[in-house]
C-alpha cells in the first residue's frame, strides 16, 4: 500500500474565459485568451490552438502568426480570481489537507481515505461537485506524490481524471518527454536533449551521479522526480499568509506628494518580494497612524496579481479615499495578504509583453545589486 495518496486538481483558465462569454460555439475551435497587438500577451488558449505551438505568456503577435485562424477573446481577471476562490472554498470544505499551489492548482493529501471510502471514488465525487456547482471543467491526477499526480493531471486534460496505481509510477513516467517533469524548464530540457536524453525513461536507467555532475544538486532532484521519488509535503493553505512593510516618519507630515511617493516605493519593494517568492496577492491593506496615535486600516480584495502598477493604483486609491483628516501622519504601512503561488500569471490578461519584460529586467537588477537599485521617479502616479 502507498504511504501517501496525493491529488492534484487543475482548473483551466481557457474554460473560465469562454464560460464568461456564454458562447458554446467557441468550444472545439482554436481560441486564444488575450490580444494580438504589438504588446499583447497570451493568457491562455484552447487545446486546438496549442496544437499550433501557442502557449501562455507568448507574445500575441507570434501566436497570431502560428495560428492565423485563431479566435481571440479578452480575458477577465476578476472573473478568474472569483472562480479560483470558489473552487478553493469547495475543496477546503471537503478535503482534510489542502495546498493552494497557484491560482488554478490545488494539492490534496487524502492519505488513509481508502480505509473508509476509496481515494479514487472520493476524488471523482469531489470533482463532480466542483463541476456541478461551478459549471466549469476541472482535471485531476491521483498518485503517491506531487510529481506523479501533477504529471497525471496533464495526461487527464482536458476535463478528465487519471489515477496512477501504486507500483506503476515509473512505467507511467518512462515514455513521457523529459520536459513533462515539474521543475524541468526549457533551458534544462534543451541541455538534457543535447546529452541525448529525450524521455524520462532514459533518466531512470542512468546513475544519479551523471546528472549530479551536469546539474549539481538540481541533477539529483531531476533524477529523483523521474524515478517517482518526491517526499515534498502538502502544505496546508492559509489565507493569513502575508507580507508587509511600514514607515515611521522622522517628522510627522501632511505632505501628500511625499506620502504618495513613499507608498509607491513601499509597494515596489513588496511587489519585488512577491515575484521573488513566485507569489501573487488577492488582498491589500493600507495602515495610517496619525500624530495622536489614532490608527486606521483600510482593506480591499483584488484580483490576484504581483504587478507594481496595479497594486500602486489600488493603494493610492485607498489612500485618497480614506485620508480625510487634516492631521499630521506619523506612520503608514502596507500589507499584502491572501498570498498564493502564481508568479505574475494572472496579470497576463491585461499586462503587455513590454511591461512583463520591464518587470523581469528590474527584478534582475534588484537581485544583483539590491532592492534599492531601481525605483520609480517622483513623478510616477
Amino acid at each position: 500500500m502507498p504511504s501517501r495518496t496525493i491529488v492534484h486538481f487543475d482548473l483551466d483558465t481557457f474554460f473560465v474565459s469562454v464560460e464568461r462569454l456564454k458562447d458554446s460555439s467557441l468550444i472545439g475551435k482554436p481560441v486564444i485568451v488575450g490580444g494580438y497587438g504589438d504588446r499583447a500577451v497570451v493568457a491562455s488558449c484552447s487545446y486546438e490552438a496549442r496544437k499550433f505551438g501557442v502557449h501562455s505568456a507568448m507574445p500575441g503577435r507570434l501566436a497570431k502568426q502560428l495560428c492565423p485562424d485563431a479566435i481571440f477573446v479578452r480575458g477577465d481577471m476578476e472573473e478568474y480570481s472569483k472562480a479560483s476562490r470558489e473552487v478553493t472554498e469547495i475543496i477546503e470544505s471537503k478535503a482534510p489537507v489542502v495546498e493552494k499551489a497557484s491560482i488554478d492548482e490545488h494539492y490534496l493529501d487524502i492519505t488513509g481515505m481508502d480505509k473508509f471510502f476509496g481515494s479514487a471514488k472520493w476524488t471523482h465525487e469531489l470533482r463532480e461537485t466542483i463541476i456541478k456547482e461551478m459549471g466549469l471543467p476541472i482535471s485531476y491526477g491521483l498518485s503517491i506524490n506531487k510529481t506523479v499526480a501533477k504529471v497525471a493531471t496533464g495526461v487527464a486534460k482536458p476535463n478528465g481524471e487519471k489515477a496512477v496505481d501504486y507500483g506503476t509510477e515509473k512505467p507511467f513516467l518512462a515514455p513521457m518527454p523529459i520536459n513533462k517533469i515539474p521543475m524541468i524548464g526549457e533551458k534544462t530540457a534543451t541541455t538534457l536533449r543535447q546529452m541525448g536524453i529525450q524521455k524520462v525513461g532514459t533518466v531512470q536507467e542512468m546513475p544519479s551521479e551523471l546528472l549530479h555532475k551536469a546539474f549539481g544538486e538540481n541533477g539529483i532532484a531531476i533524477w529523483q522526480k523521474c524515478n517517482a521519488i518526491d517526499n515534498t509535503p502538502v502544505q496546508p493553505y492559509r489565507e493569513h499568509k502575508s507580507i508587509s512593510t511600514e514607515t515611521t516618519f522622522h517628522q510627522d507630515t501632511t505632505d501628500i506628494q511625499a506620502l504618495r511617493q513613499t507608498l509607491i516605493l513601499m509597494v515596489d519593494k513588496l511587489c519585488f518580494e512577491l515575484r521573488s517568492q513566485r507569489r501573487v496577492t488577492g488582498c491589500v491593506t493600507l495602515k495610517i497612524r496619525y500624530t495622536d496615535f489614532e490608527t486606521h486600516t483600510f482593506q480591499a480584495r483584488i484580483t490576484y496579481t504581483s504587478s507594481d502598477h496595479i497594486l500602486v493604483q489600488k493603494i493610492l486609491e485607498l489612500f485618497q479615499k480614506n485620508h480625510s483628516r487634516r492631521v499630521l501622519i506619523r506612520l503608514i504601512g502596507i500589507r499584502f495578504t491572501h498570498l498564493v503561488s502564481g508568479f505574475h500569471q494572472i496579470n497576463l490578461f491585461e499586462d503587455t509583453s513590454e511591461l512583463f519584460g520591464l518587470y523581469q529586467a528590474m527584478d534582475k537588477i534588484r537581485k544583483r545589486f539590491g532592492v534599492d537599485a531601481v525605483m520609480k521617479s517622483i513623478g510616477v502616479k
